[in-house]
């Protein structure tokens, strides 16, 4: 388990160094600092990949939390804005941890708070989870969530307009909000005692590593609403972050059941090792859908499925950790996307289109394949589904650019193929 105490949670550089990430199997992510300021125009509690695994959307950012107690009022959030820090939660921070979620525990005036955030698998959907360890006798601590959204392309920052549609669409244990067309609704289904509307603009976060990268470094984040909830030992806070509806009553059952995926993705390691399993819990992480099949993500936040990245990584994230059906998925996948003899290096976020611009990632294709093939013993579904495509890659290799436009054959023509055969 990777943890961190308090001589690094309360040390601000310390925490604003180290990140987490939270992936949901679409490309859609998760991710922020330990000391709980974003750092990056990336950094948010959910961003939806709406065109697997691309199409990616920053939809909230962050929740501002505020731990009541009596008449005192207690931040725990964590923001960096020009030349200061503000509130500075970070300081009541005790311990951080990846045991299996990304977990906060806060200590204030006797109050010890446990947060948790965990992504759902195949559902742009993210869920945070609040617990009161402890309190001293007789004391009624109160919750204060404030949803700050961004709602913009991943690569971009929002900033306060005119544009925005501040209408807040309420239900039973849900509210709403579709700030701007074009982008999907989320919904927030919390467990909450009220909610009061807020309409509120923060202003001018500052993001250091974008600064340093000589970007655009500024936010404003817009606050719709707020949440509010009586805390005890037995009665926790929950928000369920989605773009479609959820129910609250089964956010016990959802978190189980990532904490059984979690306990077979450490048990599909090799080797009884805990280095090794908690490898294997990361390599999980990087493979996503594309359509039916599976895909590799090359690198969060900013990237998503390379030909090349994929093709080098393949044996290490699927085959060494049992993911044969996933690894032959892949293969099949980029094998329908082979053009000229080419495989694609990247796929355009916003559809289909692919993008050629790699001389070795077809290579390397043929290297995962092989060690596909003599990881499962399936050499089948190499002839059957592979065979012809390398059959027109050689051809195309060996026949040059000049002669491009000539169909490439799909019998096993080539020596070096009818030698594999």
């Amino acid at each position: 388990m990777i943890s961190f105490d308090k001589s690094v949670c309360a040390d601000l550089q310390a925490g604003l160094s180290r990140e987490w990430l939270e992936t949901n199997g679409l490309g859609g992510f998760a991710c922020g600092t330990i000391a709980g300021a974003n750092t990056r125009r990336y950094h948010g509690l959910l961003t939806a990949a709406l065109n697997p695994p691309g199409g990616r959307a920053l939809l909230l950012s962050k929740l501002e939390e505020t731990l009541v107690i009596g008449d005192r009022r207690i931040d725990l959030s964590t923001n960096e804005y020009s030349g200061a820090i503000h509130p500075e939660g970070y300081r009541l921070l005790t311990g951080f941890r990846l045991g299996p979620f990304p977990t906060w525990t806060f200590e204030v005036e006797g109050v010890r708070l446990e947060k948790a955030v965990f992504m759902l698998q195949g559902s742009n959907t993210v869920q945070i989870e609040y617990k009161l360890l402890q309190a001293p006798s007789g004391m009624e601590p109160a919750l204060e969530l404030r949803p700050l959204i961004a709602f913009h392309d991943y690569h971009s920052t929002t900033h306060q307009n005119s544009a925005i549609n501040t209408a807040i669409e309420r239900a039973p244990n849900s509210a709403s909000v579709q700030p701007y067309s074009g982008l999907p609704r989320l919904y927030f289904t919390h467990d909450a005692d009220g909610l009061q509307e807020q309409g509120y603009w923060y202003k001018n976060f500052l993001y250091r590593v974008e600064r340093e990268r000589g970007l655009d470094f500024q936010e404003d984040l817009f606050n719709p609403f707020v949440l509010s909830w009586k805390l005890s030992k037995k009665r926790g806070a929950l928000v369920i972050a989605s773009i479609e509806p959820r129910d609250v009553r089964q956010a016990a059952t959802v978190r189980m059941a990532e904490l059984q995926r979690r306990q077979q993705l450490a048990a599909s390691s090799p080797v009884n090792d805990p280095l090794a399993r908690a490898l294997a819990v990361a390599a999980g992480q990087y493979l996503a859908r594309r359509g039916e099949d599976w895909t590799i993500i090359a690198g969060y936040p900013w990237f998503t499925d390379w030909g090349r990245d994929t093709m080098i990584s393949l044996p290490g994230l699927t085959l060494f950790t049992g993911k044969t059906e996933i690894a032959k998925s892949i293969l099949r996948n980029f094998a329908r996307h082979i053009d000229m003899g080419m495989l694609p290096n990247r796929f355009v976020d916003s559809g289909e289109e692919a993008e050629f611009n790699t001389s070795d990632a077809t290579l390397w294709f043929f290297e995962a394949a092989r060690a596909c093939a003599s990881a499962t013993g399936d050499y089948d579904f190499i002839r059957q589904e592979l065979y012809p495509v390398f059959n027109q890659i050689i051809e195309f290799h060996l026949e040059g650019p000049a002669t491009t436009s000539k169909p490439p054959k799909t019998a096993c023509s080539t020596p070096a193929l009818q030698a594999c055969n």
